[in-house]
């Protein structure tokens, strides 16, 4: 089978070699497209693969007409609203991610953004402390319970709300369970996103919600893009000028950010939750993996549309 490899932000070498090793022993063929700049490059390549694997490309109804031979879409991570999920279905086409091969990557990466913004963007000027301090968790999955791990090594009181985990489940972790997200905002200090990008979800994170958090309150988003309303929150940062906003995802309205909350906001130029070497490799050589599974025993444990 020819396996596709088509990521606009490449995987680092050495998963690449995983992803080869995997393929090679399965008695598939790679075939990698990097770093591509035109849709129809995509188009062209993946005419005749049986089988994708992308990080955040899009993966639309018409990259899915062009794929002809193709039976499998894999997505090397969690998150996987860049594919259209539904078109996949009725053409027959199986979607899968790899859930849990970035969950530490974001985790760390909620920790690295919340000390840089409680040390007031290390402008020299005296910060806070997280130990004691009340995390929330917005949706208790693979990412929100390392969260909830790497805050006990910090020392916090960890909240946290998922519509879909059960409330014993979280209390069991040791984690505060509570009963819905307004609870979560009124009740913590920091809250953490962790919601994929639904119609549910989609602009929900808005001023009435995170204006119930208490003074000094930060808003943390290494989600989606898609679930904050961003017009709302700018204005809210101007009126509430004790909250801080800081995300790996850059808004669409960076500019009237940095210029409204001026220290008090922050963006990576780039989405950095998965960008570490050891999730490169992880999801990558799990994707091939489940490939692998799939066409050797149709195995589709991982599948997102059935």
């Amino acid at each position: 089978m020819k396996i596709l490899v088509a990521t606009e932000k490449p995987f680092a070498p050495v998963a690449v070699n995983g992803i080869k090793a995997e393929l090679d022993n399965a008695g598939h063929e790679l075939v990698l497209l990097e770093k591509y700049t035109e849709k129809q490059q995509l188009l062209d390549a993946v005419a005749n693969a049986d089988a994708l694997i992308v990080r955040s490309d899009k993966i639309t109804p018409e990259v899915l007409d062009a794929a002809k031979e193709l039976k499998i879409v894999v997505r090397a991570g969690a998150g996987y609203d860049n594919i259209d999920t539904a078109y996949a279905k009725e053409k027959g086409i199986v979607v899968e991610n790899t859930p849990g091969q970035n969950s530490n990557a974001v985790a760390e990466l909620v920790f690295g953004l919340l000390v840089y913004a409680v040390r007031n963007f290390y402008n020299g000027k005296a910060g806070t402390e997280l130990k004691g301090k009340k995390l929330g968790i917005l949706a208790y999955g693979n990412v929100g319970r390392n969260v909830a791990r790497i805050a006990k090594g910090f020392g916090m009181d960890i909240y946290a709300y998922d519509a879909f985990c059960p409330k014993e489940v979280i209390e069991q972790s040791g984690v505060h369970a509570v009963d819905n997200q307004e609870e979560l905002f009124s009740t913590c200090d920091v809250v953490s996103l962790h919601i994929p990008a639904t119609n549910e979800t989609k602009k929900s994170i808005n001023k009435e919600l995170v204006s119930k958090m208490k003074k000094g309150g930060i808003l943390v988003n290494t989600a989606r893009k898609e679930v904050i309303n961003e017009e709302e929150l700018v204005a809210l940062l101007q009126e509430r000028t004790d909250l801080k906003f800081v995300t790996d995802i850059k808004p669409d309205l960076d500019a009237e950010f940095a210029e409204k909350a001026e220290g008090r906001y922050f963006s990576t130029p780039k989405k950095m939750g998965a960008q570490t070497a050891e999730a490169n490799i992880n999801a990558g050589i799990a994707a091939a993996k489940q490939i692998n599974a799939y066409f050797a025993e149709g195995c589709t444990k991982f599948q997102v549309n059935k």
